[in-house]
Parts: structure tokens; C-alpha cells; sequence
């Protein structure tokens, strides 16, 4: 070392030392956080199935379909001649989706209301779907607050998978046609996702976190974890929530297709296009919708006398490191999360009785789950005392709102004490045998405790475990 930088080295050394010696002390350690529990007291839901909660649930019990054939029309290309649109509806290899069901009927998402007034520009429709099932948790949790001390201390937990692709078509046939121009100046904020967040916090005035997870199909899953966290931490006593998404549209089912993740084989008989763990599978049903809880401290639930559907007890998330879209045949990254969720819940895997599975209907994902469960639940599972389904039989892949829908669902199984079905299970994979087989018709039930799981691109995994009121 040259001389210099030994000068340089001694005295960094010596200033260091005279530093120590003169009475420098580190600072004290943190305040302990005392430990808070987080319950479920608002549901809010726009699915397949229906717009709302209770239409929803009402017909995934009863074994309905929300999924049908799409037209041109569904593609959402206005834009574009009339040839260009039937070109690209024919070069699609799978035209089936889980469509949002819209209208001004009871249990339809009312599209004057959330989306065609002046002031709503700046919504696109995944922001009009979150807004619309947020609106229903609150007046499901009653809490609305307007003192300013109440709207600090909520916040907001909103992501989406892949935003508004269609205004990104509409752009971009914009650019090619030489009219930039014409632009809307709302453009970025319509694709922008935590834009669902920002405008749920806006609405209300909610002054806490503002956050917006993405990670792709475990987005629902991941927003509900980390704003159970937000109040264990106490950075909020509320949180709005859940996932949303709105993708039928040509660019998004086109590149599901093109990926070769999409089903090809019902295109003609539509409600059977999704079938979870049925050897008959050959991917995956593309869909939309929303799903949004409101969260909250148990004191707080409970000094305002809230309506409790269930307590947040367990969040586990990893990592698979292998492959952008397929998990590791060993299941380990599924294992993990769902071992992680139990371990923060201080329940014994036994004591699950409900696991509503992210199993999408592809060919190698379900399979990969359902040996994981098997891992992880061992005699359990065996023995039929655990009841296993995948309601994305009935409701298609929702994509970044799978997660959060799917977990209301398992809240309202341990609420009402029934668990739904796996819609279109007919030749069960060979993996199931005995005790160990998904429902095939919802079953009344006491359920205490129950998981959901939602994996995503990326080797992206999360579980929730959720348990009856306190």
C-alpha cells in the first residue's frame, strides 16, 4: 500500500477511536412493538359470478359457471376497423373468459355508474372494479370515518397484476396512425396500477399507507399479508384490502395464448373450459374481477362493535428461483409459503380444515400444489378430514385479483361453515386417491381454520391462513 493510503487508513483509524473514547454510545434498541391481531370485518367482491359478495358466494355454492364464450366485442379493440378485429379474434387459439357480467340488474357491475361519468376519465376499469367492491366492503365493515384522526390511521393495500392493457392498444394505434395528439391526458394514470390504491385513498381521504403490490398472480394474496402486517406494526389500525383486475382484452388473452397458458380444448362448451385437478385439463381460463377486505385491529373491531368474519393468523411467502412461469417439480416454493403461514399461526397443520388451492387447471401446476399439500398436511390430507377445492373452476384465473378473492372465500367458509366445490372435476388426477380428492360438491362443514394459496409468474408464492373470530 502506498504511503499516502496509509496515512488515510490511520487516520480514519484514529478519528474512529477518538470518537469511541470521547463518550460515543450506540443508541438504545428500538421500542418493543406490542403484539396486535388483525381480523376480517368487511367483504367486497366483483367477480364472473356476479358483482357482490353475496351473489358471488350464492352461486359458487351451487355449482354455477361464470365463464362463457367472448366475441369480438370482447376484445375491446373499437379502434380498429372491423377486418382487423375478426382477423384477431380468429388467430386466437382459446376464446373462452371469465367475464364480469355487466348491466343494471341486481348483481351485475352497473358500468354507467363506475365508469362513464365526466369525473371517472382517469378510471380505467381495473380501478372501477376495486373502487366498486372497496365500496361494498366499507359499508360492510361500517366504516366510513370523517374525523381526521380515523382517516390517518386507515390506509390502503390495492395491486393488480397487468393494469389497463387496452388503453396501451389504443395508444399505441394512436402512434401508428399519426395521431398522438389525441392522446388522453389521463393515459398514464389509467395504466398506472397503484393507481387503484390512489384513487380507493382519494375517494375516502384515507391518509395511511398507500401501497399497491405487484407480483402477478399472488398480488391479492401479497396485499392482504402486507396490510395485516401494516397494522401488527401499528402504521395503521385499518386497511382497505385485496387485488383487481380487468384483462379481457385482445393483447392479454393473445399473449396468455401465445405462452400456450391458456385452455384450447372447450372453446365450444365454455363452462366446462376450467377444471382444476381433472385430468382432462389443458391450461388455464383467462378473467377479471376484484376482491377487497377490510382489515383491522381486534381492540379497535372490537371497541366500535364490528362485525368479525374471521382473524388474519398466518402469512408465509418464497421464493421458487427456478423458472419465470413454472414452478419446481419438487413443490418446494408452495411448501415453504404454506409452511411458513402455519408456523406464524401457532396452529399445528392438523388443524386446518380447509385449503382453497391456487390450482389454475394447467397441467403441471396442479399437480406440483396438490404433492405439496400432500407434503405438508401428510395423514391429514390422507384422511379426508381436510377439505380441498379450487374455485377457479367456477370463476376462471382472475390474475392479480385471484389471490384476494379466493381468500374471501375461504373467510367465508369459516363465516358460513361451508366450503366450496371444484367446479368441473370429473376424472380426478391420479395424484388424488382415498381420502385425499377435491370436492366435488360444496359440503356444510365446521370449519376453524382455513388456508388459501396463490402462486404467480416469477416463482412468486404466498399463503394465507385465516380462523374463525376470536
Amino acid at each position: 500500500m502506498a504511503r499516502a493510503s496509509w496515512s488515510r487508513f490511520f487516520l480514519s483509524r484514529f478519528q474512529i477511536n477518538r470518537c469511541i473514547s470521547s463518550g460515543f454510545q450506540a443508541f438504545d434498541p428500538p421500542p418493543a412493538i406490542p403484539q396486535r391481531r388483525v381480523v376480517v370485518t368487511g367483504l367486497g367482491m366483483v367477480t364472473p359470478l356476479g358483482c357482490g359478495v353475496e351473489t358471488t358466494w350464492k352461486r359458487l355454492i351451487e355449482g354455477e359457471s361464470g365463464i362463457r364464450a367472448i366475441s369480438p366485442e370482447d376484445l375491446k379493440m373499437g379502434g380498429f376497423d372491423r377486418e382487423t378485429q375478426m382477423h384477431t379474434f380468429n388467430q386466437l387459439t382459446s376464446k373462452v373468459a371469465a367475464i364480469v357480467p355487466c348491466g343494471t340488474n341486481r348483481g351485475e357491475f352497473n358500468e354507467e355508474l363506475w365508469l362513464n361519468s365526466k369525473e371517472h376519465r382517469s378510471i380505467a376499469r381495473f380501478i372501477s372494479y376495486a373502487l366498486c367492491s372497496t365500496d361494498e366492503a366499507l359499508k360492510d365493515a361500517n366504516w366510513i370515518p370523517a374525523e381526521q384522526e380515523q382517516k390517518e390511521s386507515t390506509g390502503v393495500s390495492i395491486g393488480g397484476g397487468i393494469g389497463s392493457i387496452s388503453d396501451i392498444l389504443d395508444a399505441a394505434q394512436m402512434i401508428c396512425e399519426k395521431r398522438l395528439r389525441r392522446l388522453s391526458p389521463f393515459f398514464i394514470p389509467r395504466i398506472l396500477i397503484n393507481m387503484a390504491a390512489g384513487h380507493v385513498s382519494m375517494k375516502y381521504g384515507f391518509k395511511g399507507p398507500n401501497h399497491a403490490a405487484v407480483t402477478a398472480c399472488a398480488t391479492g394474496a401479497h396485499s392482504i399479508g402486507d396490510a395485516a402486517r401494516m397494522i401488527q406494526f401499528g402504521d395503521s389500525d385499518v386497511v382497505v384490502a385485496g387485488g383487481t383486475e380487468s384483462s379481457i382484452d385482445a393483447l392479454s388473452i393473445a399473449g396468455f395464448c401465445r405462452s400456450r397458458a391458456l385452455t384450447t380444448r372447450y372453446n365450444s362448451v365454455p363452462r366446462e373450459a376450467s377444471r382444476p385437478f381433472d385430468c382432462c385439463r389443458d391450461g388455464f381460463v383467462i378473467g377479471e374481477g376484484s376482491g377487497i377486505m377490510v382489515l383491522e385491529e381486534l381492540k379497535h373491531a372490537e371497541e366500535r362493535g364490528a362485525k368479525i368474519y374471521a382473524e388474519v393468523r398466518g402469512y408465509g411467502m418464497s421464493g421458487d428461483a427456478h423458472h419465470i412461469t413454472q414452478p419446481h417439480s419438487d413443490g418446494r416454493g408452495a411448501i415453504l409459503a404454506m409452511t411458513r403461514a402455519i408456523k406464524q399461526s401457532g396452529l399445528h397443520p392438523n388443524q386446518v380444515d380447509y385449503i382453497n388451492a391456487h390450482a389454475t387447471s394447467t397441467p403441471l401446476g396442479d399437480v406440483i400444489e396438490a404433492n405439496a399439500i400432500k407434503s405438508v398436511f401428510s395423514d391429514h390430507a390422507k384422511s379426508g378430514s381436510l377439505a380441498l377445492s379450487s374455485t377457479k373452476g367456477a370463476t376462471g384465473h382472475l390474475l392479480g385479483a385471484a389471490g384476494a378473492v379466493e381468500a374471501i372465500f375461504a373467510v367465508l367458509a369459516i363465516h358460513h361453515g361451508i366450503t366450496p366445490l371444484t367446479l368441473n372435476l370429473v376424472k380426478p388426477d391420479p395424484i388424488f386417491y382415498d381420502g385425499f380428492m377435491p370436492l366435488t360438491t360444496s359440503k356444510e362443514m365446521p370449519v376453524r381454520a382455513a388456508l388459501s394459496n396463490s402462486f404467480g409468474f416469477g416463482g412468486t408464492n404466498a399463503s394465507l391462513l385465516f380462523t374463525s373470530a376470536p
